[in-house]
């Protein structure tokens, strides 16, 4: 990336912009990778380097980094009208036409949706509306969230009190009183020996009971959880997890909240990753997929009962006190419109399951013969690669190895951007792949692992 220091856009890129999750100090030294254009599931750095960005930008960009058709709608709508709010009983058709589709694709019948522009904002209103319904039916005590290790769940105060990730915390002071974590279902890390995955969901189900019970079941809102964990390490919960977790959930009246960020809109290998795992969410969070990130919105889509709570708090004549600017801002609902319209064409979710097993096929062949890659996991095109020290007994490398690190280094020189998780290689490439770019991306996958292992070989 030092090439890029040279350029004017890059020193005052050093000199005036904070950016997220990047060491100043460092950042500092090395300049910034200065993104210049897109084509396809390709980027292009200020040199004319082209990577395949096998992470779909962060989790998000399903349909590539240039898509004709969302840049069109995008035009259209602002020649239409640039902006318009959803406060105070106004609204716009696409709006209208873009809720009536969520609530129609999710499931959510007789339910309704909700915009706002980020994930964390979309995972916060789930909180509010907890809160809400709770209080409706007469127990204003339940007020705290569960969470589970190693989830992540946004940025924003309350979002990133939910996550599972000490370095979302650690600067802040998080997480927030009333922000509980249970555990974590990673099969791989999380299974005690000899125990089989019913005796682990079996745990897992006891331990969120003695939290639940130990908290107070009346002090409990809402539990909420990603389908698969996304920056937590591309994590699949065993197949009766959710079933088992949800019958918990009930007995002690907590609402179960989907975050469906980075899940949503097939990335799965079906339209949402609850269908993946088996879970019956009161919310859903939506957003990434939902514009293929080419505008900011996101989406809330909700049961009936959590729209009659708001109807009933406010039957004196009070208004919703929620809201943000840019909620269903015409030109982000007019992409995702046409984003899921894409999708509808593609046969989305057939090809996801069709490339998905390509790629997947291919990581675990790597893995037979790589002797640093303790396991393949994941669902769709959402896969991930947890490399090892020792296989067989799946100790971790050292932390000053930097073994993920040095991959994504390693990776980025041959031209491939996958994202490391400690030391899980994250996949996430847009969905319009082909079958001659799932074999590129694992061709450059694994000249990076054998480069890796040569490099761990010396230390």
């Amino acid at each position: 990336m030092t090439q890029a220091v040279s350029n004017s856009a890059a020193r005052r890129d050093i000199e005036f912009h904070l950016h997220s999750q990047t060491n100043p100090g460092q950042f500092e030294a090395r300049g910034p990778l200065m993104v210049a254009r897109g084509e396809g599931i390709r980027i292009f750095d200020s040199a004319g380097k082209s990577y395949i960005d096998a992470m779909a930008g962060l989790w998000c960009a399903s349909l590539g980094f240039n898509n004709k058709r969302l840049a069109d709608a995008a035009t259209r709508q602002y020649g239409e009208l640039g902006f318009y709010h959803t406060f105070f009983q106004r609204t716009h058709a696409p709006a209208a036409d873009l809720a009536e589709k969520l609530v129609q694709l999710t499931g959510m019948t007789g339910g309704k949706a909700y915009f706002a522009t980020s994930g964390s904002e979309a995972n916060e209103t789930m909180v509010k509306l907890a809160w809400v319904y709770h209080t409706v039916h007469g127990k204003p005590t339940k007020r705290k969230v569960i969470a589970r290790d190693r989830s992540f769940h946004g940025s924003t105060i309350a979002a990133a009190s939910m996550c599972g990730l000490e370095f979302m915390h650690r600067e802040f002071g998080l997480p927030l009183p009333g922000f509980l974590h249970t555990l974590c279902p990673w099969p791989y890390r999380g299974m005690l020996e000899g125990e089989d995955e019913a005796a682990f969901v079996e745990r897992l189900a006891s331990e969120l009971e003695k939290l639940i019970l130990r908290e107070g079941p009346d002090t409990i809102a809402a539990f909420i959880a990603e389908p698969i964990h996304a920056g937590g390490g591309i994590i699949v919960p065993p197949q009766k997890y959710f079933a088992r977790i949800q019958e918990v959930l009930a007995k002690y009246d907590i609402l179960c909240l989907a975050d469906e960020i980075v899940c949503g809109f097939a990335r799965t290998g079906n339209w949402f990753g609850k269908e993946t795992v088996g879970m019956k969410p009161d919310m859903m969070s939506l957003a990434k997929g939902l514009s293929s990130s080419y505008f900011p919105i996101s989406a809330v889509v909700f049961a009936p009962k959590i729209y009659e709570a708001v109807a009933r708090f406010n039957k004196e004549g009070g208004a919703f006190g929620h809201g943000f600017t840019n909620s269903g801002h015409p030109v982000g609902v007019a992409v995702a419109l046409e984003a899921i319209k894409i999708y509808e064409e593609m046969d989305v979710v057939a090809h996801v399951r069709k490339m998905g097993a390509r790629l997947r096929g291919k990581f675990e062949a790597m893995a037979e013969k790589s002797p640093i890659v303790g396991e393949v996991r994941g669902a769709g095109l959402m896969l991930g690669i947890e490399i090892v020290a020792d296989k067989k007994t799946r100790k971790p490398f050292a932390p000053a190895l930097q073994a993920g690190p040095t991959f994504d280094s390693i990776a980025y020189e041959n031209g491939l951007v996958a994202r490391c998780m400690g030391d899980v290689l994250g996949f996430s490439p847009p969905l319009i792949v082909t079958e001659s770019d799932v074999d590129e991306i694992a061709h450059l996958c694994e000249i990076s692992l054998s480069a890796l292992e040569k490099h761990l070989a010396k230390h």
